[in-house]
């Protein structure tokens, strides 16, 4: 009997995670297109990089979309059982919510191994890729399109002007062609009448064949007084321009293989152990640092110090001869802006040094909390589930989406405070899970009591005792 109970929970899960789970991800691209949707439409890409990109978009948002759709699919578990009297069922044959939830409980922990392998070896080579496929097409020019009436200057050195287009959308008319010629020669301008605008079969070359117009360039030094302007007139006139800048360039991905986001964390340790060495040694090469210019120093634990003090009433000025004070002055300037300059670039490298820290301990924890997260959810929406006793998608989605908030907002708080250095990457990382997990114990322990926390008309008959008592009171 158990283990078929135990089959029965685990099938009424498995339809609803799988579900969830695909449609999060799906509205979790649709949130990231949103975001980049200027850097991406209109660069004429083809199908095969789309689909690319959106692959590996969504290798990158599985470790988000797990932990909702595992609290989102127990909830409504839970709640389909309890709505149709199955948890009652179940309770009244002496099976605990604990036991109830074992199999889930399992299934959960397999989930965040899953999930931390996803996040230890797919998470950063699928960041490695998309982010290098990212960069290529936002660094990538618009796809070609020449319209009516506006100065096209997506072509390097040219500015193209289109007066009028026939439906054909290569007879044009009223061109204007301006180049900056940046050479010895000036500037170049051609003005036609009419013309044919086609591209080459490779797509590698734009062609203008123009007719009835005029060429006009200007020879001689640029800003020169004295120079020389040729016009010549044509009757038909071949202009070839170059368009292997709008083809999509691919970047190799050792580009970015070292950002944090890219490694696992075998790879993360080791890049912590030697940021943590460089930080620590700091303090020793601003000790190197102050010796090399200060050389009076590394004499302070000498003799020296032993000898009497100067008389209070001694001015600097007083204690050097007066045809040594400027020197020793412009000296002790040009010492201190040097000590100043070197501690400044130091201090900014000291900077840098603990925020990649910071960030390569970001990375390392938030492997362990993406994953613990699944189970953490799960501990919140199992009981929630048997606590409401509502199935279907409508009241579990708006309990799920509110605890998803929390979880998703204290996430984005603990990694923000990390950045700032306001919370150490621990503390930060680990916050979200930390405030959850009572909540989670808390709605278990309460499940087990049959507790009637969502119960509205538990509120009602509170309520009305309440106003009954009140009516008493006031008759006495």
């Amino acid at each position: 009997m158990i283990k078929k109970l135990d089959k029965l929970i685990i099938g009424a899960f498995i339809g609803p995670f799988i579900a969830t789970f695909f449609i999060t991800v799906f509205v979790l691209v649709l949130q990231f297109f949103w975001l980049y949707i200027d850097d991406i439409v209109g660069k004429g890409l083809d199908m095969l990089t789309i689909v690319t990109f959106i692959l590996y978009v969504c290798a990158t948002l599985v470790p988000l979309a797990l932990p909702l759709a595992v609290l989102l699919s127990s909830i409504m578990t839970f709640g389909n059982l309890g709505e149709t009297f199955e948890l009652v069922a179940i309770k009244s044959a002496g099976i605990p919510l604990l036991r109830f939830m074992r199999p889930l409980f399992i299934v959960s922990l397999f989930i965040c191994g899953v999930a931390y392998m996803f996040n230890n070896y797919i998470i950063p080579v699928a960041q490695l890729k998309m982010q290098t496929l990212k960069y290529d097409i936002i660094v990538s020019k618009p796809a070609f399109d020449i319209g009516e009436g506006v100065f096209y200057d997506k072509i390097d050195g040219y500015i193209i002007k289109i007066g009028k287009k026939d439906k054909d959308g290569s007879t044009i008319h009223d061109i204007l062609i301006y180049q900056h010629n940046y050479n010895f020669l000036q500037d170049l301008a051609i003005v036609a009448q009419s013309g044919k605008m086609t591209i080459s079969a490779d797509k590698k070359f734009l062609e203008f064949n123009l007719k009835n117009g005029w060429n006009y360039q200007e020879k001689g030094q640029r800003y020169a007084l004295n120079t020389q302007l040729i016009r010549m007139g044509f009757v038909e006139y071949k202009k070839v321009f170059d368009l292997s800048s709008f083809k999509l360039n691919k970047t190799d991905d050792s580009a970015f293989k070292n950002n944090y986001q890219m490694l696992n964390m075998r790879q993360l340790s080791t890049t912590i152990d030697s940021l943590e060495n460089t930080t620590a040694s700091y303090r020793n090469q601003s000790k190197i640092l102050l010796n090399s210019h200060i050389r009076i120093l590394k004499y302070l634990d000498s003799p020296w110090r032993a000898r009497p003090p100067v008389a209070k009433n001694n001015s600097f000025s007083k204690v050097l001869p007066d045809s040594t004070i400027n020197i020793v002055l412009q000296k002790t300037y040009t010492t201190i802006n040097n000590i100043k300059s070197s501690a400044d670039i130091s201090a900014m490298t000291y900077e840098n040094d603990r925020k990649n820290l910071r960030m390569h301990l970001m990375a390392w924890h938030e492997k362990i909390t993406m994953s613990i997260a699944c189970l953490v959810l799960f501990l919140i929406g199992a009981p929630l589930g048997s606590i409401i006793r509502k199935g279907g998608i409508g009241l579990p989605l708006i309990f799920a989406v509110i605890f998803f908030v929390v979880f998703f907002l204290l996430n984005n708080f603990g990694r923000k405070f990390v950045k700032e250095d306001v919370m150490l990457p621990f503390t930060g990382m680990w916050m979200a899970t930390f405030v959850l997990l009572p909540i989670g114990i808390f709605l278990t322990y309460k499940a087990m009591d049959d507790s009637q926390l969502f119960n509205k008309e538990f509120y009602y008959r509170m309520l009305k005792k309440f106003r009954n008592r009140n009516r008493t009171g006031n008759e006495v």
